[in-house]
């Protein structure tokens, strides 16, 4: 592990961290961070790279790092009812090309804590982003999956970019989870022209361990946290488990050959992966498809290479980190490159001591006293920067203290 740096030598910090869920975006943590780090350090040079990880954020993220606009749109919520939401037009290099971030449309945010009933809620919404950016001419539509607050399959996506889901009589089957069991086939005759002719392409960004159906399936693994009792957990296994057979012997030509159950990100966003793969759409690895394929016109590895210290965040930091979060994969590629890494978290939670083992040498809370959730959202900002800067003293301390160990005397 790479051990930390005098502070004589920290002249250059990189900031990669992820936004602060509900609190502040990737932008903001970033700034905040550098605010901090140049109260301490005065003269140092401060590189933001903010990582967009799918989730909330997303889209204003990419935006905003290629020169892109972001293009509002109100669509069906995940309850059904109306929300305001949006979609990203990119800019630069990354020009005809869209994101669309589920969150915005289906994210668990947007579903009353009173209507939690991941059988019922529905990704209508997501199809709706999708298909408004594909009626805009462009040719590539990034899904950022994460933050979902639906376990649907996917069926309300493909309903609104013209799927017909039909039962045994023929008839279109409503919204929800709730559904699944009842779907007999699929009509694709209306889908979308520009995917129906491959004109353009959707990429979903997702996590890869995410699978359909089975012990590891979506239902199980997610289902109680979006609000599942357990007999709906099995109802929602027993749906995705007939999901998965239509949509192989359905799919278009193009998605032949693609194990829909067990398959790699199918259960992405309660399982909107595999019904989107159903009409073509590639399932990649988040950060390959957001950071590796020069979408956001950031080279990360480079930023990394020419850095003394990397300075990564995100708004919990435990035992999910390792799990594919921004700061581990931050600290991942870092670890490659011999440049230590700190983490700071609005809170440290269980399991947070595991991150030592991916290449996060030091981690912190950014709350000096306990306070309430309320209070911690509206003064993020200030406490991230104070806390960077608190953190930052500490270090320059422990290096100066090193360094007069090694001139030594004969007390």
């Amino acid at each position: 592990m790479p051990t930390m740096p005098s502070t004589a030598f920290v002249r250059r910090v990189l900031v990669a961290p992820s936004g602060f869920k509900e609190s502040l975006g990737a932008e903001q943590v970033a700034r905040a961070i550098g605010a901090g780090v140049r109260r301490a350090i005065p003269g140092v040079r401060v590189r933001t790279v903010p990582i967009a990880d799918g989730g909330e954020g997303t889209a204003r993220t990419l935006a905003a790092a290629t020169g892109g606009s972001i293009v509002n749109r109100t669509v069906t919520g995940p309850v059904g009812d109306p929300v305001e939401s949006h979609w990203a037009r990119l800019g630069g290099d990354s020009e005809g090309r869209a994101v669309v971030e589920m969150a915005a449309a289906a994210g668990l945010r947007l579903v009353p804590q009173d209507r939690r009933d991941p059988t019922l809620t529905t990704t209508r919404g997501v199809g709706e982003l999708i298909a408004a950016a594909l009626d805009s001419g462009v040719t590539s539509v990034v899904v950022g999956c994460g933050d979902s607050g639906t376990s649907d399959g996917g069926l309300g996506a493909l309903q609104a970019l013209g799927v017909r889901v039909l039962d045994a009589d023929g008839q279109e089957v409503g919204q929800g989870g709730v559904e699944l069991t009842r779907v007999e086939s699929l009509d694709l005759t209306g889908l979308h022209p520009a995917l129906a002719t491959g004109k353009a392409h959707v990429v979903l960004a997702l996590n890869p361990h995410n699978v359909l159906t089975g012990s590891r399936g979506v239902a199980r693994v997610f289902g109680p946290q979006k609000g599942a009792t357990p007999e709906q957990v099995e109802q929602l296994a027993a749906g995705f488990e007939n999901w998965a057979r239509v949509l192989e012997r359905d799919c278009i030509e193009s998605a032949r050959g693609t194990d829909f159950a067990q398959g790699v990100g199918t259960g992405a966003s309660g399982g909107l992966g595999a019904g989107l793969a159903a009409v073509g759409a590639s399932l990649v690895p988040r950060f390959e498809a957001l950071l590796d394929s020069g979408l956001a016109g950031i080279d990360l590895d480079k930023s990394i290479r020419g850095a003394d210290l990397v300075i990564t965040a995100e708004g919990a930091i435990d035992f999910q980190t390792p799990r594919g979060k921004v700061p581990a994969e931050v600290a991942r590629r870092a670890a490659d490159q011999g440049v230590p890494v700190i983490g700071l978290a609005g809170t440290l939670g269980q399991g947070s001591d595991a991150v030592h083992g991916i290449g996060i040498d030091a981690v912190a809370s950014i709350l000096p006293v306990p306070m309430s959730l309320s209070e911690a959202v509206r003064d993020g900002e200030d406490l991230l920067i104070a806390a960077t800067e608190r953190f930052m003293r500490t270090l320059m301390l422990g290096a100066s203290i090193a360094e007069a160990r090694l001139v030594g005397d004969d007390w």
